[in-house]
């Protein structure tokens, strides 16, 4: 081979070296050396306040009588296990590599001014504040920054739903929530006709002298002992639909108005907060007295 061949070779492995550098985003590096470790510290159970602040607004969540509230932008009991799975997750979030120290492409990763901020507080001490950007393309991590710092950090998993959500998704949905067991006795009235269900004994369900079907009223209850709100009504009402039926158990009545839309409108008698639940959600629970009997035997031809 002549050294010219060998020379534009030399010329060509240079250039393209050159090219790769260029390539490389400005001010990235990996951090091998950080891997697996926290991107923030704190003991999570010394944590009783949560500000997520979002393109949407500001979140206060903060913890009373080791209950965690929802204080801003409304004052509502909050999804406790979304706050304390957000809390959880926050202290676990660990370093896979350093993707940028560059302040002009924080954009980039969605970790600029404009993104989630998550500031964790102990009695009124900030204990840790950081930035939630964007998923990788591998959805496997997310981008991350310290909020002062200029590092950008890819951490395991995908962050974005934890942190990232609008105020009534940390609110309680739950319009009715108890133990499945302690249900022993459901009332339900659609205009003038009501029937009472009943556990009589080993969980056999009755409705009057008449038997069940013991799938139907199981199914049933697990709909009710955990009855999720779609959304919630803070506006008042001004033309509210006729009453459409009423559930009552334990001394709770759920209230059901039957929107034209096949929507229904809830209240729970103990408290004057409205919600929205969809058709199929509110037929989970209004169920008919045909629906829980024994089907019919077939007619003789």
């Amino acid at each position: 081979m002549s050294k010219n061949v060998l020379y534009l070779i030399g010329i060509v492995v240079l250039l393209a070296i050159a090219a790769f550098l260029v390539m490389q985003k400005p001010g990235e590096r990996s951090l091998a050396q950080s891997a697996g470790e926290p991107l923030v510290t704190y003991d999570s159970a010394a944590v009783d306040k949560m500000v997520v602040h979002t393109k949407d607004g500001v979140v206060t969540l903060v913890r009373e009588g080791g209950k965690w509230m929802l204080h801003a932008p409304v004052r509502y009991q909050a999804d406790e296990q979304a706050v304390t799975s957000a809390v959880g997750k926050g202290r676990e979030m660990k370093i896979t590599a350093l993707v940028s120290t560059n302040p002009a492409k924080q954009h980039i990763y969605a970790v600029d001014s404009t993104s989630t901020l998550v500031q964790i507080y102990s009695n009124e001490n900030l204990l840790a504040a950081f930035r939630v950007g964007k998923p990788s393309s591998s959805w496997t991590e997310t981008y991350v920054r310290r909020e002062g710092s200029d590092e950008v950090y890819s951490v395991e998993g995908v962050l974005n739903t934890t942190f990232g959500r609008s105020a009534n998704d940390w609110r309680d949905k739950a319009i009715f929530k108890t133990d499945q067991k302690t249900i022993k006795e459901v009332t339900f009235r659609f205009g003038d006709t009501t029937f009472t269900l009943t556990e009589k004994d080993s969980a056999r369900w009755f409705i009057g002298n008449d038997s069940t079907v013991f799938y139907t009223v199981s199914s049933f209850l697990s709909s009710l002992a955990n009855f999720q709100a779609d959304e919630f009504v803070d506006s008042t009402l001004t033309s509210l639909p006729k009453l459409s039926a009423v559930v009552e158990t334990q001394g709770t009545q759920l209230r059901f108005h039957r929107r034209a839309d096949g929507k229904y409108y809830v209240q729970r008698s103990t408290s004057p907060q409205w919600f929205m639940v969809q058709e199929w959600r509110a037929q989970q629970v209004l169920k008919r007295k045909k629906d829980f009997l024994p089907a019919p035997p077939p007619k003789n031809v």
